[in-house]
């Protein structure tokens, strides 16, 4: 997780993705060296969540090294219902993307939501906002169509489903909002910022502000603004690490893939990868937008601004071609900035932290007196601002999704798949279900059990092996893998303090 100024990187008239606008705000910004003691009323807060947005493959090449920001889970609705809840996916029950995997549901309405972030900053007298993405089922039939308006938000306009850019549906306050395909009028990423900035002239200036925006970009369908189209038109996917590399002793979804991959897969996510460059030119102009009027309101100096995403992403490592859903660091490690009042600039932290942990250190900015929540997480506001103390090892946990009927593009596969790409690559199963455990202290190692019928056990040293190639399960001392076992099996029925635990 850093705290720290980007470096701008242009080529001609070419802006990298979160580069050039944004590396001269943060440039600017990170100069609050002293916490906000004369302030009136606590610290305003902004977070801004990127959908799919990887920081391993280069979608944040323009920062310093991010040292250890991870999700909980590399998939959208249980990562966001993480970040919500500050609990982990076997805490707030949310599976996976389905309505079956409780997301968004009524059982995911009546309880974990209830005592979501939002609620206990409302209860602190902030101002709360929301646009843009929520979770994956949100607004449909079965979870209370547009008209249901989670707790504790003041202002809401969320989107109808998953990531669009055009032609979509909002509920505004309950209100079904429907748009189509003009730029000026609809492209979302623009409109949730511009009701943002509304938000902040009508507020009131007595009262803190909590405001989350969550534009669609990267996500698929990828489809950037006018003036972004023809940008990174020579740019490809990178070709390092374990890129288009075989799986041979890893999980058998990914034994799966023809490797090498053929050209069809390959222009598939070049394509893709562009394309997710090009949405993320409109995120940096919001951010830009977002700063100014806040420096223009004399807010900024008050204001702690958040920048990460729910999950990470993979283009073509190991022979898979675009998605998250794995175990690897390329899917779990996600960017993380911050600044605020009292953040030194150019600090990175080196001791994990969680998107668990956003939660609790948004309440902790608040003054909320953490020990009233149940949170698996734990505040880090103390470490950005006195290096306080970090957990030891954290748990990755996924269920797979797949379909009863065999994929109709590629019925030789048979049942129990999903996300079938090109050339018939399925990227998730049923038993692509999976729990690791994960230590950045004493050794950079992650161990991961597969709820399958072969019981695969996967085991990384990633100081010797930063790109996940080798599994070593089988040279392990036994000593320690009965160790993480031990850990791993603590951490899967944590919760609240036990989940903090600094020995397991």
């Amino acid at each position: 997780m850093a705290s720290s100024e980007a470096r701008t990187r242009q080529k001609k008239r070419q802006r990298t993705p979160n580069g050039g606008v944004r590396a001269a705000l943060f440039l600017a910004l990170f100069t609050c060296t002293l916490r906000c003691s004369e302030c009136e009323k606590p610290s305003n807060i902004v977070l801004i969540l990127a959908d799919d947005q990887d920081v391993y493959l280069g979608g944040m090449v323009s920062s310093s090294s991010l040292a250890g920001f991870f999700t909980a889970t590399p998939l959208c609705c249980p990562s966001r219902s993480s970040i919500l809840t500050g609990q982990y996916p076997h805490n707030h029950s949310v599976r996976n993307n389905s309505l079956d995997g409780n997301c968004s549901s009524p059982l995911w309405q009546k309880g974990p939501e209830t005592t979501a972030f939002p609620v206990y900053l409302s209860k602190q007298h902030y101002q709360t906002f929301y646009a843009g993405k929520y979770l994956n089922q949100y607004g449909k039939k079965e979870t209370g169509n547009v008209g249901y308006v989670p707790p504790g938000w003041d202002q809401w306009h969320a989107l109808m489903g998953n990531s669009q850019y055009y032609n979509y549906t909002l509920s505004v306050n309950g209100k079904e909002e429907q748009h189509g395909d003009n730029y000026e009028k609809d492209y979302l990423t623009d409109l949730i910022l511009n009701r943002s900035l509304h938000f902040l002239d009508d507020r009131s200036p007595q009262r803190p502000f909590f405001i989350m925006l969550s534009p669609p970009a990267p996500h698929s369908p990828w489809t950037a603004a006018p003036q972004y189209e023809k940008n990174f038109t020579d740019v490809k996917a990178p070709r390092d690490g374990s890129f288009d590399k075989p799986g041979k002793d890893k999980h058998w979804l990914l034994r799966q893939p023809s490797n090498p991959m053929p050209s069809t897969s390959l222009n598939f996510l070049d394509n893709a990868y562009r394309k997710r460059w090009q949405t993320l030119l409109s995120v940096d102009d919001m951010v830009e937008a977002l700063v100014k009027k806040l420096e223009d309101l004399k807010e900024l100096n008050n204001t702690y601004i958040f920048y990460t995403s729910d999950n990470g992403y993979h283009t073509g490592q190991f022979s898979l071609p675009i998605d998250k859903r794995q175990l690897y660091d390329f899917d779990i490690r996600i960017p993380l900035m911050v600044r605020g009042p009292g953040i030194k600039p150019q600090q990175t932290l080196p001791a994990p932290v969680l998107n668990i942990d956003l939660a609790p250190t948004f309440l902790d900015i608040s003054g909320l007196n953490l020990s009233f929540v149940n949170m698996d997480g734990q505040s880090f506001l103390s470490q950005m601002l006195r290096n306080g103390t970090a957990r030891p090892y954290f748990l990755v946990e996924y269920t797979g999704e797949g379909h009863l009927d065999p994929d109709p593009a590629c019925p030789k596969l048979g049942p129990g798949l999903s996300q079938c790409f090109p050339d018939c690559v399925c990227e998730d199963a049923y038993n692509n279900t999976y729990a690791c455990v994960r230590t950045l202290a004493e050794h950079n190692l992650q161990y991961c059990e597969f709820a399958d019928t072969e019981s695969f056990v996967e085991v990384y040293n990633l100081t010797s092996d930063p790109h996940q190639l080798e599994n070593i399960v089988k040279k392990v001392d036994p000593t320690l893998l009965q160790a993480m076992n031990q850990r791993l099996i603590k951490l899967q029925s944590c919760e609240g303090d036990s989940c903090r635990a600094t020995k397991i």
